[in-house]
């Protein structure tokens, strides 16, 4: 078919790549100008150049608050990460390599928690919370990030595919005990699942904006997201927050992209093993 050949194609791919560039190469932009600049120029034209006085005005603004924002976001996607991670290849690992009653129905009532949009859990999070006294603290984001039921699934399929039974039966003959074959033979087999699970849950962590704002009140705990859309709701009324709204918006984003930058080799053979297994 025509509209499968190679110019159609080509054509779609530029489009959805200039869909995906074009908002970065605004924000790259905007960071350079000032407040009033930014309203009266156009937004891919650059102006008067007022990078480091706006890097400045966002490090100092209210006090400094924008860098403990900033470490913030690190803390719960980096930990929240690490241990959703952690979670989800053991409790993969476990489905895979072990045999007990329920084991399939147990594994699919997991499942069912792929399906349930995160706007319905988020009132139970908060009543959960609120009975534990953890609201308004670090526990109220840090620990729902660590639940992940696609991830379950994701680790399970990986379990099978870069640790077969063998291996593990192999380190049970010698004597390992099942922590010591997970984390000596399963687990580093399994590295490139255990990128490709962390690059995801750390983007999910570090883009969620719902559960922070339903649980935190105090400005010290908001992570990076959330204090952004503080200062970008003051600058309605005080123009001067705009700028820093802006270049804060672009340092947000930049851990993302390094992280997917300096671990793609992994969790591009991560992916395509899970598509080929």
């Amino acid at each position: 078919m025509w509209l499968l050949s190679r110019v159609p194609v080509t054509v779609v791919l530029v489009v959805v790549m200039a869909y995906c560039i074009f908002p970065l190469l605004w924000l790259v932009i905007a960071s350079t100008k000032d407040a009033t600049d930014l309203t009266g120029t156009s937004g891919f034209v650059f102006a008067d150049f007022n990078l480091l006085e706006n890097v400045t005005t966002l490090v100092g603004r209210d006090g400094g608050i924008y860098p403990r924002w900033f470490v913030n976001s690190l803390a719960y996607a980096g930990v929240g990460a690490a241990g959703s991670t952690l979670i989800c290849f053991l409790a993969g690992h476990a489905f895979d390599k072990f045999e007990f009653r329920g084991k399939e129905r147990v594994f699919g009532f997991v499942l069912v928690g792929v399906l349930v949009p995160g706007a319905a859990t988020a009132l139970p999070l908060y009543l959960l919370a609120s009975n534990l006294g953890i609201v308004n603290t670090y526990w109220a984001v840090l620990l729902p990030g660590l639940v992940n039921p696609f991830g379950v699934y994701l680790a399970r399929v990986f379990a099978r595919s870069y640790a077969p039974y063998e291996l593990v039966e192999a380190g049970r003959l010698d004597g390992s005990r099942e922590f010591g074959i997970f984390f000596r033979i399963a687990l580093p087999s399994m590295w490139p699942g255990v990128v490709t699970l962390f690059l995801f849950s750390f983007n999910g962590i570090w883009n969620n904006f719902f559960l922070p704002l339903l649980m935190l009140t105090d400005r010290d705990l908001f992570p990076v997201a959330l204090g952004l859309y503080f200062w970008n709701s003051r600058s309605l009324n005080e123009a001067d927050y705009y700028p820093s709204v802006i270049i804060g918006s672009l340092f947000a984003v930049l851990p993302v992209i390094l992280l997917f930058i300096f671990l793609q080799r992994y969790w591009r053979a991560g992916l395509g093993s899970g598509a080929l297994k």
